[in-house]
């Protein structure tokens, strides 16, 4: 996929994101969460934080680890349009991206893959915590389920991984064979 393409997909699972945390109350923060380690207010904290490094890998930053570190209580939403704001700058389809998560750097097209993967997940991870919808955009289908299914198996079994191993499906719904194939259930609740 094109980086453009890429960013334009992106944009819409980042903004369907902000659409589901608005729709938190502080009554749901103490919520489980698909991510078995965290209640929705760690969850939450982590896609902020998240959005802030990814931010900062954009604009040339990303080694600098402050810029990763999780705020409790962050501005998600604030976040989010700072992350849409850098992934915007022109210059940015040419950058490489560092991301100490991974101990590497990345070119723009695969960070962005990344990040986009991940908030199309996290996105329906919330919405499942507070007991809402949600539906993955048929725009978003294919990207994210051809970057699912590129996720490496290593690693999947280690106490926080970002994601599980595998789960067995036959499904053809795309949302649900992008959760099994990054080891969610569908049926999570």
């Amino acid at each position: 996929m094109h980086i453009n393409d890429l960013l334009a997909v992106h944009r819409t699972a980042v903004l369907t994101s902000v659409e589901i945390v608005s729709k938190v109350s502080d009554g749901d923060l103490g919520n489980r969460t698909p991510c078995a380690e965290w209640a929705l207010a760690e969850l939450l904290d982590h896609m902020t934080a998240q959005h802030r490094g990814f931010a900062a890998a954009a604009r040339g930053n990303g080694s600098d680890p402050t810029a990763w570190e999780v705020r409790e209580g962050d501005d998600y939403a604030e976040a989010a349009r700072d992350l849409l704001a850098a992934f915007a700058e022109p210059d940015v389809p040419q950058r490489e991206f560092d991301l100490p998560e991974f101990g590497a750097r990345f070119p723009a097209v695969q960070a962005v893959g990344f990040h986009f993967i991940d908030y199309v997940v996290h996105g329906w991870d919330v919405a499942r915590s507070i007991g809402v919808g949600y539906d993955l955009a048929p725009e978003l289908a294919e990207p994210a389920l051809q970057i699912a299914l590129r996720v490496p198996a290593e690693g999947r079994q280690v106490p926080g991984a970002p994601f599980g191993p595998a789960l067995t499906s036959s499904d053809v719904d795309p949302l649900r064979r992008i959760l099994t194939v990054l080891g969610r259930s569908p049926e999570w609740s």
